[in-house]
């Protein structure tokens, strides 16, 4: 039996998807979140074999983002990106920050369901309706994505949480209560932030990080 973290910050969404995964017979919905660092969150409680990762979860850590933290610290767990967005940017960003699988929205049940199980397998999966070109495949097995976010790469997994806190302007009360740590140790993750991706200013980071789709709002 595999069991599934669901991620998606719509309520009703999470109630149709849930029904479908337990229908399955190897599968089962164990946990749900709304937002991308809930997901990391509950992933390091154990027991999750498989994430279904929306991407858009404003206001937060995007899907993206959480999915590269998931992939680079619990690498057994499987992400499956399951979003609305069907542009090749998407795509090469959610791939390339180690989803394993991405699924449309829209897509059938079946579709869904083949998806779901290709990843388990340890293969990639693609959604059939999404046509990509030879020349598609080309970018998006590129290293475009993993050069623009070398420095966030150098940001360790607690500095990664603080980011999208920081973009969405929360105080350091804040973050410290959120993430049960100091305001102290708050400030030196900030400062740590800052010098590793060489933005002084909170305009340019919250350019970085909406640019890089780090964070949605």
């Amino acid at each position: 039996m595999y069991n599934v973290l669901l991620s998606d910050d719509h309520p009703i969404y999470r109630t149709g998807l849930i029904t479908v995964i337990n229908q399955q017979p190897h599968f089962k919905v164990v946990a749900e979140t709304s937002n991308g660092t809930d997901a990391v969150v509950r992933v390091a409680e154990g027991d999750i074999d498989v994430v279904i990762m929306d991407l858009t979860m404003p206001p937060g850590e995007s899907g993206v983002s959480a999915t590269r933290r998931i992939h680079d610290t619990f690498p057994n767990v499987k992400v499956l990106v399951n979003t609305a967005h069907e542009d090749h940017e998407s795509i090469d960003m959610a791939l390339h920050n180690g989803a394993a699988g991405y699924v449309l929205k829209n897509s059938p049940q079946s579709e869904f369901v083949a998806a779901l199980t290709t990843v388990v397998c340890d293969r990639i999966f693609v959604d059939q309706n999404i046509v990509l070109t030879p020349a598609d495949f080309k970018a998006i097995d590129s290293t475009k994505c993993d050069e623009q976010l070398y420095y966030y790469n150098a940001l360790s997994n607690r500095e990664r949480e603080v980011l999208p806190l920081i973009v969405l302007s929360c105080s350091n009360k804040e973050i410290a209560s959120r993430l049960y740590i100091t305001t102290k140790t708050v400030e030196a993750h900030k400062a740590n932030i800052m010098r590793k991706l060489d933005y002084p200013s909170h305009a340019e980071l919250v350019s970085y990080a909406v640019k890089h789709h780090l964070v949605d709002f």
